[in-house]
Parts: C-alpha cells; sequence; structure tokens
C-alpha cells in the first residue's frame, strides 16, 4: 500500500483501513487474496440453516463465535456477549483501522475523535426466540400466538410472560446504533457520534458525513465504516422473501454475476469494513500514512407516486452531485466501483445511469464490481467494495469483477474481467442503491505508489 502522496495535500484524507470480510480480515489479507483473483463466496460452514438456494454466501468463516472473543475482539472480550454478529464485525473493523491509523486519545483529544457507522436492523436468531415464543403461544384448538400474553403473566400467576423471558440485555445486542456505541466505548471517543441506516448506501453516506463533520471543524479525526451480516437464519429467510437470489449448479464461486448476461441474482453476504478520516493537515503533523482522499459525496432518493423505486434516475443524481461536490469532470474518473448487484433489473437500471452521467463514454469507462466475490452485505457492501479499489490503486490496477463472461446488450459497460486492468489515473467513482430507490455515491482518489 502506497505512503502518502505528494499530490494530497488538502481535503480530508483517509489514514487507517480495517475489514473484516470474505475475501479476508485485515487490509494485508484482503489485499493479498483480491490480488490473487480469490472469491469469498462458498456454501456455509458456520450455520446450520439459511434460506437462500445452496447456502451460499459471501460468508467470514474464519470469525466465529470463539476466535471472536480470543483473537478480533480480545480487548472487548467481556462486551462481546452484548454483540451480535453484525456489531461484531463492525466494532472488529473499527479497531483493526484505529491501529493501523496508530490514533489514540493519547495524542488527539477525545473530544475531537468522533464516530460516524452505518448498520441496519438487527434480527434475533430463532433459537433466541423459541422459548419467549412459546410462553406466549397455545396449542389448541391449533398452535397460535397470543400477543396479550407478550407482555402480561395471564393466569400463570408467577410466571415470566414472553417478554420476560427474553434475555435481560436483548434489545442491546440488536439496535443499529450499537456499533458506534461500542466503538466510542472502545476507544475513548467523545466527538460527534451518528449511526445511518440507509442499507446498501450506508457505506458511501456516512463518509459524507464524516467528511463534512472534519470540514466544519467538529472533529479532528472520524471513524467512519459500515457492517452488516445479511448470511444468517432470519436475514436470509428476508433476503428469499424479497430479493431475486441467485441459483446455479456450478461452484458457489461462480454464482455472482454482475452485469452479465446470464446472471441470475444477487448472493447475500456479510461484512464490515471501517476507515479513518482527517484533514490532510492533520494527518502530516501527525506524521500519518495517507491512503487516499475523499474528494465528493452525492445522495439521492427517487420514488414515483406509487411508492416504486427508480433506481436509474436516482443513481444518475447521486453521481452528479458527488461530482459536482469534488469539482471533477466525468472524463476525469479513472473507473467506476459499482454497486453491480448481479440482479437483471437493477443491474440494467445502474448502467443506464453510468450511460447518463459519462454520455459518450458509458460504454467505455472501465466498471468494476466487487460483490462477484463479496456477496451483499447490506450495509457493509460499499465500504468493503471501497476498499478492494483503494487497495488496488495502491498497486496501480483496477480489481477484476468476478463471473463476467458474456456481455448484456441491456448493461452495455466495459466492465474489468479477465486479468485487473492497469491503470496510472486514480480517481474513482463508488456508487450504491437500495432497493427503495436511495442512492449515494463518492469520489475518491486512491494515492499513488
Amino acid at each position: 500500500m502506497a505512503q502518502q502522496s505528494s499530490d494530497i495535500t488538502k481535503g480530508v484524507v483517509i489514514t487507517g483501513v480495517g475489514i473484516v470480510s470474505p475475501l479476508g480480515i485485515g487490509r494485508s489479507d484482503f489485499s493479498e487474496n483480491l490480488a490473487a483473483g480469490r472469491s469469498g463466496i462458498r456454501r456455509s460452514q458456520l450455520q446450520s440453516f439459511t434460506g437462500v438456494p445452496g447456502h451460499v454466501g459471501g460468508e467470514i468463516s474464519e470469525f466465529d463465535e470463539k476466535s471472536a472473543k480470543k483473537q478480533w475482539l480480545k480487548s472487548e472480550r467481556k462486551w462481546v456477549k452484548v454483540m451480535c454478529r453484525e456489531i461484531q464485525l463492525g466494532v472488529a473493523s473499527a479497531l483493526q483501522a484505529v491501529e493501523d491509523a496508530q490514533v489514540s486519545t493519547d495524542t488527539i483529544p477525545a473530544d475531537r475523535l468522533g464516530v460516524e457507522f452505518g448498520a441496519n436492523l438487527m434480527l434475533t436468531p430463532p433459537d433466541q426466540l423459541i422459548d419467549p415464543v412459546k410462553k406466549s403461544a397455545e396449542e389448541e384448538p391449533s398452535p397460535h400466538f397470543i400477543y396479550e400474553k407478550w407482555g402480561q403473566d395471564g393466569e400463570n400467576a408467577g410466571q415470566p410472560s414472553g417478554m420476560g423471558a427474553m434475555e435481560p440485555l436483548w434489545l442491546l445486542k440488536y439496535l443499529p446504533n450499537m456499533p458506534a456505541c461500542h466503538i466510542s466505548i472502545s476507544v475513548g471517543a467523545r466527538g460527534p457520534s451518528n449511526s445511518i441506516t440507509m442499507d446498501e448506501a450506508s457505506g458511501n453516506s456516512v463518509l459524507g458525513e464524516a467528511v463534512r463533520i472534519i470540514s466544519r471543524g467538529d472533529a479532528d479525526v472520524m471513524i467512519s465504516g459500515t457492517c452488516g451480516a445479511r448470511f444468517n437464519p432470519m436475514q436470509s429467510l428476508h433476503a428469499a422473501l424479497w430479493d431475486e437470489l441467485a441459483h446455479e449448479d456450478g461452484p458457489p464461486e461462480t454464482w455472482c454475476r454482475p452485469f452479465d448476461k446470464n446472471s441470475t441474482g444477487q448472493v447475500i453476504g456479510e461484512g464490515a469494513a471501517t476507515l479513518i478520516l482527517e484533514t490532510a493537515e492533520h494527518a502530516a503533523n501527525r506524521g500519518a500514512t495517507v491512503f487516499g482522499e475523499i474528494l465528493g459525496f452525492g445522495s439521492s432518493c427517487v420514488v414515483e407516486r406509487d411508492g416504486s423505486p427508480q433506481p436509474r434516475r436516482a443513481l444518475a443524481n447521486a453521481m452528479r452531485a458527488a461530482l459536482r461536490d469534488a469539482g471533477v469532470e466525468p472524463n476525469q474518473i479513472g473507473h467506476v466501483n459499482a454497486h453491480g448487484l448481479g440482479s437483471k433489473a437493477v443491474d440494467r437500471d445502474e448502467a443506464l445511469a453510468i450511460h447518463d452521467v459519462f454520455g459518450a463514454d458509458g460504454g467505455k469507462i472501465p466498471v468494476t464490481a466487487m460483490k462477484s466475490r463479496l456477496g451483499n452485505a447490506g450495509p457493509g457492501c460499499g465500504t468493503m467494495e471501497l476498499v478492494a479499489s483503494l487497495v488496488s490503486l495502491g498497486s496501480g490496477v483496477i480489481p477484476v469483477t468476478l463471473n463476467y463472461r458474456a456481455s448484456d446488450p441491456e448493461c452495455p459497460l466495459n466492465v474489468v474481467h479477465g486479468e485487473p486492468l492497469p491503470t496510472d489515473n486514480r480517481l474513482f467513482l463508488k456508487t450504491n442503491v437500495t432497493r427503495v430507490g436511495q442512492a449515494t455515491a463518492v469520489v475518491v482518489r486512491a494515492a499513488g505508489a
């Protein structure tokens, strides 16, 4: 990874990277596996049940309950019991980033160190709900749930209600603001703290918010990241009900095919990534390594009167806003790190949005899609995907999209496939969009070799 680049001398820069992904834990392992063309998509090794075809997804099999306590969250092991998997992944990535950037309240005032983190609603596993639900159910005349018994003792005086049978700290394990809370407590950050729940669009949004906090002088350093774990029993069932999921006969690593003519849907996943942000001047004063710079951010949500989302318009709006904010023209961008879901309709809308923004160059600009290697981790996907471009450009290449075999006439894009694409253009545009029409984009410049 590159040291500080001489042309990154102003603005808000990236000085630390932490990542817990299906493609590796830690910047070094992630970079190595990315460069080697590997995939993190596999059949589940940790879950006894998932709701997705073939139990296939982007799973972090080396991050289990035992290793979380003894290795990845060793300093926080007494708190692991009140962290669900999403929170564990997010905190682990943040602690990595803090260490990577050598950030500490020993040298940075606690009230000048903030946290901006993205997560979604987190769902309780079935095994933790079985007994409480039983206490609120009746078997006759047929098994059914009695809502009135959930919060009351009913006729069984002295017996716990359904809610009373829940573990005492249950709620703290599943709130989307808890990653930011745990991170703040762990590192002693007492500056601005905020949590964003915008599903896949969260990653770019937390960066945009963190940059603005620093730019207006409310913090010197921001810990900014996202986490998501869709590859578990409850989240995977939701995916099976709501999403177009890939269904293939071949090896799991070939299932996710963004922008490919033969794509059959998305593959779900899990993961987290965190970036440390500060001004270039602040980074230089403390001798920090700079990995890149956040130049611009844009966001848009477009929905018709009947509630139907319009991803194409939302993505185009967000990209244009990010370019405007960065003071960059489309022809200056070296590549687009796309949302690249693997879903026919969403991929088509994104491809058309890229053409809307880049015009005649829409079919020429290199496009890469990291969900082909990571799956869709919901809120966690955007930051992990951004890191992929950041570390790859540090080595002078654009990361390759896996499983792109046949070009789709409905997605006329220059998809980077086969081999990483050498480049000396370190500007890239990162896009993400949600199923309800929320889109975000950031313009990033990676530090040179």
